[in-house]
């Protein structure tokens, strides 16, 4: 009977770690997480939040809310960037 493990006997080398060859990722070539593309869209976003700020409601309650979020996502944001800062060149 055949097994049905898959034996890997060819790796790339991706610059990261080795991967086999029949790795899905291993044919595109790209490995890892879009960092700056998340740090942007984190600024975006928070800008955005921001900017709603600008409006045609009366209560506050809604305008502490938009701070907030903005806020906290600009503090993820610039934590995951402090705390990845010469990872990676």
């Amino acid at each position: 009977m055949a097994s049905t493990d898959v034996e890997h006997t060819e790796f790339i080398d991706t610059g990261w770690r080795r991967e086999p060859a029949d790795a899905p990722s291993a044919r595109f070539g790209w490995h890892g997480v879009a960092t700056k593309t998340f740090y942007g869209a984190a600024v975006f976003f928070a800008a955005f939040l921001l900017l709603m700020l600008i409006g045609n409601h009366n209560g506050r309650v809604e305008d502490i809310y938009l701070v907030v979020f903005a806020v906290g996502i600009l503090v993820l944001a610039i934590r995951g960037w402090w705390m990845s800062r010469g990872k990676w060149s």
